[in-house]
């Protein structure tokens, strides 16, 4: 397997080692792992010699179509595995100022067989949104719970503006998408601007043209992931005004009557989640014996 394009931090090496682009496809990496069709996700945790600690999220593609294979050998410029993907949009976004975690590795082996890893820093200390709001709920007193929120949503709705009005999409926005320091949940930040992070920006999309489908299906998945203890249908339209009544420079904001269909996508999201969970409950029947 021949390795055309790779990009590291310079003291990654102290952690994975000089040799670590010829084991990084197959190192185990137990604590969290989860894989399925042809990729898996696992947290690594790495010491340099001199005993300090590194913990990342490695993600790694084995198993891509062989038409990304040929492409990358004809068109060697552009990225075609979803470990470089998501790198250049990481990349991109940190230019952006957008809040993301820190990238440390990345390769993309280009061979008969396309394959390729991404590791990305932990984001010690933090919690997924769908964890974080129920925790601030129970944590804090009502009056107190509400102003958190508040503050919460404007930051949100001032991240999801800034990725829209420059055209690019996250495609999954969902609240476990959004990170907050554990300790933020046990008290109101003076402010949240730098304390929301956004990861997994594998999917994001740049569309010059149709951009209010873009919209729809990010805040139509933020809505769906949304039902989680302490969140109202209240909190929908503060994030919705508070997302249109900001800066969108030279690019209008969305239209108001864009909220109806954005819920009826939501709630077709929740459809076929219901239908997919019912299956998981159907037990087998067994055929009858001849």
């Amino acid at each position: 397997m021949s390795v055309n394009v790779v990009w590291c931090r310079p003291e990654w090496a102290r952690f994975a080692g000089a040799d670590w682009l010829d084991h990084i496809m197959t190192v185990h990496t137990p604590d969290r792992f989860h894989a399925k069709q042809g990729r898996s996700i696992g947290r690594w945790t790495l010491t340099d010699p001199d005993g300090r600690s590194l913990v990342v999220y490695l993600k790694r593609h084995y198993e891509l179509p062989r038409r990304h294979a040929l492409g990358a050998r004809f068109f060697p410029r552009r990225s075609w595995s979803p470990g470089l993907q998501e790198f250049d949009h990481l990349r991109w976004a940190e230019q952006q100022g957008l809040p993301v975690p820190r990238v440390w590795a990345m390769a993309e082996f280009r061979g008969p067989r396309l394959q390729s890893c991404l590791a990305v820093e932990e984001l010690a200390g933090m919690l997924p949104l769908h964890e974080a709001i129920p925790l601030a709920f129970d944590r804090l007193a009502p009056a107190a719970f509400d102003a958190w929120k508040a503050g919460l949503i404007d930051e949100m709705a001032c991240l999801t503006r800034e990725l829209h009005r420059r055209r690019r999409f996250h495609n999954d926005l969902y609240l476990c998408h959004f990170y907050v320091s554990e300790a933020d949940t046990i008290t109101q930040p003076d402010g949240w601007r730098d304390r929301v992070m956004m990861i997994d920006f594998h999917r994001l999309q740049h569309r010059r043209l149709g951009w209010t489908w873009g919209v729809l299906k990010d805040v139509a998945q933020l809505l769906y992931s949304a039902n989680v203890p302490g969140i109202t249908p209240d909190d929908l339209r503060r994030f919705w005004d508070a997302y249109r009544g900001g800066d969108w420079g030279d690019m209008a904001p969305p239209p108001a009557w864009l909220l109806r269909p954005i819920r009826w996508k939501a709630a077709r999201y929740q459809r076929h989640h219901d239908r997919k969970e019912t299956r998981k409950l159907i037990p087998a029947v067994a055929p009858p014996h001849p």
